[in-house]
């Protein structure tokens, strides 16, 4: 296995949450999450709210192509900051070798007479390197004879879908209006790495899309 480091690359796209406007002059410092106090980038966004993509340390690319016990990202804290906004940190950005990440992030404008206090988010290990509770399993064939559930005349590809922030028994957890695009997004950058062969990409999410628009289109769910 090839133990020789490489490099990711990492940008930044920060708009208002109010007005969807992109930030000019947000002030981003980027540490490793080992040492936080240690800063290795500190960059500035450009009028777009965007910065040219800079190379962070990553580990071998071997770690992630092959099974391995590495981790085989690198984790990072980022800090955003600016002025009239209220900051943020992300603690876990994942950096993979010769992959670009994008780091999207929306910041709140500072509410009059509130303290400037940094709203924290924090990333979890990717599900293919940390230890996770197994799936739930599904049965085949899914009953179809309780309310609620009904099979559509035609395949809908929909702009938004609803997930549940919670095991499927939570009637107490929150539902989300998730854009269709972004959640097979966020999906397949937890489930798969981007470091792998572009036919192995595809056919990941294309699984995820059927998988998706099946619930879509049965409109099943789990009592």
């Amino acid at each position: 296995m090839n133990s020789v480091a490489s490099f990711g690359k990492l940008t930044f796209e920060i708009i208002s949450s109010r007005t969807n406007r992109p930030i000019g002059d947000a002030k981003i410092s980027i540490s490793d999450t080992a040492t936080p106090e240690n800063i290795i980038e500190e960059v500035t966004t450009n009028s777009l709210g965007q910065i040219e993509p800079i190379d962070l340390p990553a580990p071998p690319l071997d770690y992630s192509l092959e099974p391995s016990t590495e981790r085989p990202y690198s984790v990072y804290k980022l800090t955003i900051t600016a002025e009239g906004f209220e900051p943020i940190v992300i603690n876990g950005a994942e950096i993979l070798p010769t992959q670009t990440a994008v780091q999207k992030a929306s910041l709140l404008p500072v509410a009059t007479g509130e303290a400037n206090s940094a709203e924290l988010f924090v990333i979890p290990d990717h599900t293919l390197y940390g230890e996770y509770p197994p799936k739930i399993a599904e049965d085949e064939i899914k009953p179809l004879d309780t309310s609620g559930e009904i099979v559509l005349s035609e395949v809908v590809i929909p702009e938004y879908v609803v997930v549940h922030d919670g095991p499927p028994t939570d009637q107490s957890a929150n539902n989300y209006y998730v854009l269709y695009r972004d959640y097979i997004k966020n999906v397949a950058s937890s489930e798969i790495y981007a470091t792998w062969p572009e036919s192995t990409l595809f056919a990941n999410i294309l699984a995820i899309q059927s998988f998706t628009l099946n619930r879509v289109f049965t409109e099943w769910y789990r009592n």
